[in-house]
């Protein structure tokens, strides 16, 4: 093989592979929500929970419906800080996460390993590699991405923050040791609007953390 001729397959090599994975700056990924028996067992209306990730450059915001009370975590990688919302029959409550708080959650993730596994499945049609998350503290989690997908802002979502692509499918674990199943089912690279990551300034009372608690 002449030297220019293995220049010229090598060129294409790499274009096709940077022409496969993709950048992604906006997106809205929605999953839905599996519950172990337990939980659905105890309150049926926890059933057709849902799970929406949203991204924007260094912002992003996950919501979480349980139906019985929503989850919103808005993120900003920039300025390391996280507000979380929560509205439960009405009520509604805000907590501001400092600098140190969201450094304290990055570093519960940052050692995680994620171990390529044989197993390949299509998830919201895009072909998606399973691998096993293995954490600092020796629990692990199953999760399916895509790399054909990249998030610009890796902190979109602190537990992958290592992950060499786009989570499609993962398990949380609860407090009992079950799991949660999150599978999305549809993947949209669309502009999400700057509003969607605003903290709100009225309609919820600010709380910490420990006077959540105590309620």
């Amino acid at each position: 093989m002449s030297y220019r001729l293995f220049l010229t397959i090598l060129c294409l090599w790499i274009n096709v592979a940077a022409f496969a994975q993709r950048s992604v700056s906006d997106a809205k990924i929605t999953y839905k929500m599996e519950l172990p028996p337990e939980m659905a067992q105890t309150d049926a209306m926890l059933q057709d929970s849902r799970f929406i990730q949203y991204m924007r450059g260094h912002m992003s915001r996950i919501d979480i419906n349980f139906n019985i009370v929503n989850y919103t975590y808005l993120i900003n990688a920039r300025d390391e800080t996280m507000t979380t919302l929560i509205d439960q029959h009405g009520a509604k409550y805000l907590i501001r996460g400092n600098k140190d708080q969201f450094e304290k959650d990055l570093k519960q993730y940052e050692g995680t390993k994620f171990v390529d596994q044989q197993e390949v499945r299509e998830i919201a049609g895009y072909k998606c590699k399973k691998a096993i998350a293995q954490l600092p503290d020796g629990s692990t989690y199953v999760v399916y991405y895509t790399p054909d997908l990249v998030p610009e802002n890796k902190r979109y979502n602190q537990r992958f923050a290592n992950l060499n692509g786009m989570a499609l499918e993962f398990e949380i674990p609860t407090k009992t040791g079950a799991k949660i199943m999150v599978t999305a089912t549809k993947v949209e690279l669309i502009p999400i609007p700057a509003s969607y990551f605003d903290v709100p300034k009225s309609g919820y009372k600010e709380v910490s953390q420990q006077e959540l608690r105590n309620m």
